[in-house]
């Protein structure tokens, strides 16, 4: 698929989605260590608004993807290694229309329905399906390369 300016169109994501997945892998390298990250922490390494973090970070917690520790050595952990944390997990954590089905179509018109089933259908099934099998930790193995400041960027 082509945009009008000649490159290659782009599956958009929110901003949630986003900054929650690069959160959760921020999260995930201090687990790894057995360390605990706070959300100043992350939010300056990620360049993530803090109040907006926490707002993120409440909704990981709630999915038991993080566990908070309270206390002068608090943070954020990983509730199960990040090898058992599937990406679709986050995505429907955050924003659970990404990996949803298109709507039904209630005129019976043919060529919109046929779109709908040929096209939309299957490659949300792709996008999920890919999600489900990657995991976290994979993601951090191939697809995390650090930038000139050490910062991990998805």
């Amino acid at each position: 698929m082509r945009t009008d300016d000649g490159r290659g169109a782009n599956v958009k994501f929110t901003t949630k989605a986003e900054y929650g997945l690069a959160a959760l892998a921020d999260i995930a390298m201090h687990s790894e260590r057995s360390e605990r990250t706070t959300t100043a922490e992350i939010a300056q390494r990620q360049h993530i608004s803090h109040k907006y973090l926490e707002q993120i970070l409440v909704q990981l917690r709630q999915a038991n993807l993080i566990r908070s520790v309270k206390g002068q050595k608090g943070g954020y952990t990983l509730m199960h290694p990040a090898s058992c944390i599937h990406i679709s997990d986050v995505l429907n954590a955050l924003d659970s229309t990404i990996l949803a089905d298109a709507p039904e179509i209630t005129d019976d018109s043919g060529l919109r329905r046929n779109i709908k089933d040929c096209l939309w259908d299957k490659m949300n099934g792709a996008m999920r399906d890919y999600t489900e099998h990657m995991t976290l930790a994979e993601l951090l193995e191939s697809e995390l390369c650090p930038d000139d400041n050490g910062t991990y960027v998805i």
